[in-house]
């Protein structure tokens, strides 16, 4: 993808606020680029000089400590070696003001960040037969969480009727407290434009969900060009099909920044930090129950079973949220132990380092 006008970033997103973040970086000789996608350790770049090649230099991957949330990701701004204009050496990472991250695949404890720096998340999902709420709530808490605004887009709105179209947006505004929702069909053009809307020049979006809810063909339809691609979904099949397989930055003209992301049946919140946007309604239940250190298990005066019991709350959202709770207190746990193992391999190298030193200047027995 090419720079709409030559030598410039700020289609991009480039401010003077990123510029005055970025003024150390400038003064050791570095430039800005930014990441517009990435292939197995190599970054797709924009700079003022036009596209090249990156890859972090060997500085950067030592101190990285195979963390894969301290690489570049899609968004993000990189300092890059000055000069270079087919491929460059990424020096380092910009602090990021916003990151969609996850649980990285794996046994592994390790957080991958999905998307930098975007103003807003669009959580897409299709008005088929895999409309889940619950899974819904899972993408907001996320998107609370990025630090961008949450915007909820229900696609595919010519295959339903009116009232069908009113119903799902009563049941997705029921788990969606704060967020902005959107019903939108890429066939007929409605909702396209408050889409847009929501993106603006300079601005940069991201779009989230399942396989198969639309998001390629969103893009597209806001593009008015063929630069995503896409794959039909039977009405009868609403698992989808994973038709972007990589995550990257476009560019659309009149519009703003999209980053379309491959599909993702499942994602594994890093942390709690959004559960509180995410289930507001909960969050003030809980603030009016007699005792603070109310467990909501049968306690005289709690509101949370109150809530139940005359369906203010609904059950199955209850229970997702409690789900959600343990499964981000699990992965504090473990982000906790190993950060305690890094912590004593660090010092235990350390110690090693110290000794060899000790015992080249002294001798092995000489020191002691």
């Amino acid at each position: 993808m090419a720079i709409s006008a030559a030598g410039s970033l700020e289609a991009f997103g480039w401010t003077e606020a990123w510029a005055t973040t970025f003024a150390r970086d400038a003064g050791l000789g570095h430039v800005p680029a930014r990441v517009i996608a990435e292939d197995r350790g190599s970054y797709q770049l924009v700079a003022r000089s036009g596209e090249l090649r990156g890859a972090v230099s060997g500085r950067f991957r030592f101190e990285a400590d195979e963390d894969p949330s301290r690489f570049p990701a899609v968004g993000d701004w990189v300092a890059v070696e000055a000069g270079l204009v087919d491929e460059t050496v990424i020096h380092g990472v910009v602090a990021r003001r916003t990151a969609l991250v996850r649980q990285a695949a794996g046994p592994r404890t390790r957080a991958q960040v999905v998307a930098a720096n975007v103003d807003v998340v669009f959580v897409v999902a299709s008005l088929n037969a895999d409309l889940n709420v619950r899974r819904l709530e899972r993408y907001l808490a996320a998107a609370w969480e990025s630090g961008a605004e949450p915007v909820v887009v229900l696609t595919k709105t010519d295959l339903r009727t009116a009232a069908e179209i009113d119903a799902a947006l009563v049941l997705v505004g029921g788990v969606a407290a704060g967020a902005t929702l959107l019903a939108v069909s890429a066939v007929d053009g409605r909702g396209i434009d408050a889409l847009a809307a929501r993106i603006g020049l300079g601005r940069t979006s991201a779009f989230v969900g399942s396989s198969g809810v639309g998001k390629s063909t969103l893009l597209n339809r806001l593009a008015g060009s063929e630069i995503a691609a896409t794959s039909e979904v039977r009405e009868d099949d609403a698992r989808g099909r994973h038709t972007t397989r990589r995550r990257e930055l476009h560019l659309v003209p009149n519009v703003g920044l999209i980053l379309d992301t491959p599909g993702m049946r499942e994602l594994a919140l890093w942390d709690g930090d959004g559960l509180e946007r995410s289930f507001v309604d909960i969050d003030a239940l809980i603030a009016e129950c007699r005792f603070g250190n109310c467990s909501h298990g049968g306690e005289p005066g709690c509101a949370i079973a109150a809530a139940l019991g005359d369906g203010r709350l609904d059950v199955d959202r209850y229970a997702s949220w409690r789900k959600l709770l343990r499964e981000t207190a699990h992965q504090e746990r473990r982000v906790d132990a190993v950060a305690r193992a890094t912590e004593r391999r660090k010092w235990k190298q350390i110690g090693k380092s110290v000794s060899r030193h000790m015992d080249a200047k002294y001798g092995a027995d000489g020191w002691r």
